[in-house]
């Protein structure tokens, strides 16, 4: 292959890679991770690499206006009906040879030699150049590309978790109410946690680090559970004081059926056999309860429930046997009272009801049984000796 064949075929790579170039400039140029790079104010890395990309990007585009240039001048050339040696050779040079000035620097007069210039020009071949600018493109395309593909693969992430950061927090709003102390501050530790990695993903989505994004997921299932166990709480402690209202009311009913029993009572047997249950009255104190509990201030419920649980049923206990001991006294007296008429009974069927030694026995267990204090075990003692005397006697009776 001659010199002007090989000049003529690289001509014609040159011009098709132009226009390949320019179709790749133009579409990078027009890319939105491209775009919303030049937007923002970058930081950390992806400052530092767009800035890379930028220089990159400024070289394409002077490398491509460069390679425009040299195809102008070769056509130009390559154009003529006639060409000379000197067009030839001006025309292999501009599509061979090193016809691109990539820079000229001033030398300081102080760094020159004698024979030195007070220039120095750096040039390459279009060949060169392009190779030159393969590398600047994917310089420039891995910086766009790695940040649209952070953005990608992130953003949806956190967004995801700004949702549930957002439904928990509602949620805890809903159900947890003053129970949520720990809630919140695991979900604001979430929200900052969150904000600084969106922050950092905006404006450095090459440097963010978006294993943050597993510790705010951590942050909020820890706050979820919390909340789920506020909330069973909570309803836990409405049960409590609904158990305790019911508590309430038996209270009520037992107060009112020991008062019953006691007036029963009072007066009829010695005041050391009456009992008095004493106390404060729950209902206040469960009140102050309730209030709590509607002002949402259940983490300081559960004690104080507790304490009231524990004296409201050892209150309703106390009432209880209370009464039954006052409704066990009648009866015992009742029960005395009936055995004495069925000795009696006896004691008239066997014509001894004027008997000498067992009148005044029955007369006697009578009248502790009907006076008032009744003295219970006085009363018990003299049934039992009326009931030992005309047992004896009927038993001497028969064994006449």
């Amino acid at each position: 292959m001659t010199t002007m064949h090989a000049a003529e075929t690289e001509l014609a790579r040159l011009e098709k890679a132009v226009a390949a170039i320019a179709a790749n400039l133009v579409e990078l140029d027009q890319n939105p991770d491209r775009q919303e790079l030049g937007r923002i104010k970058l930081t950390g890395r992806t400052a530092t690499a767009w800035a890379d990309a930028g220089d990159a990007l400024a070289r394409l585009w002077q490398g491509h206006r460069q390679l425009g240039e040299v195809i102008d001048r070769a056509r130009a050339l390559r154009s003529q009906r006639r060409m000379s040696d000197a067009d030839r050779a001006a025309f292999q040079q501009e599509v061979l040879g090193s016809s691109i000035t990539l820079s000229t620097a001033t030398v300081p007069l102080a760094q020159r030699g004698l024979l030195g210039s007070g220039q120095v020009i750096s040039t390459c071949t279009p060949a060169e150049l392009l190779a030159a600018m393969e590398a600047a493109f994917a310089t420039a395309v891995a910086v766009v590309t790695s940040a649209g593909e952070a953005w990608r693969r992130a953003t949806p992430a956190a967004a995801e978790a700004a949702d549930a950061l957002l439904h928990v927090r509602d949620l805890t709003r809903q159900t947890a109410g003053g129970l949520a102390a720990e809630t919140d501050r695991l979900l604001d530790e979430a929200d900052r946690l969150l904000g600084d990695l969106t922050g950092t993903l905006l404006s450095d989505p090459l440097g963010a680090d978006v294993s943050g994004l597993e510790r705010v997921r951590a942050l909020i299932a820890r706050a979820d559970a919390e909340r789920t166990s506020a909330a069973e709480l909570r309803a836990s402690l409405s049960q409590r004081l609904r158990d305790a209202r019911t508590v309430v009311a038996e209270i009520e009913a037992a107060q009112t059926s020991a008062d019953a029993a006691r007036e029963a009572v009072d007066g009829r047997f010695p005041p050391d056999k009456i009992i008095v249950v004493r106390g404060a009255d729950p209902r206040p104190e469960l009140a102050a309860i309730d209030a709590l509990a509607a002002a949402g201030h259940w983490a300081l419920i559960s004690p104080r429930l507790s304490a009231w649980n524990r004296q409201a049923r050892e209150r309703l206990a106390a009432l209880r046997s209370a009464q039954a001991h006052h409704t066990g006294l009648l009866a015992e007296r009742n029960e005395l009272r009936g055995r004495l008429d069925a000795f009696r009974a006896k004691a008239l069927s066997r014509g001894l009801d004027e008997d000498p030694q067992l009148s005044p026995l029955a007369q006697t267990a009578r009248d502790v049984l009907h006076q008032a204090p009744c003295d219970l075990a006085a009363a018990r003692a003299a049934v039992e000796r009326y009931q030992d005397a005309l047992s004896a006697t009927i038993a001497a009776r028969e064994a006449r």
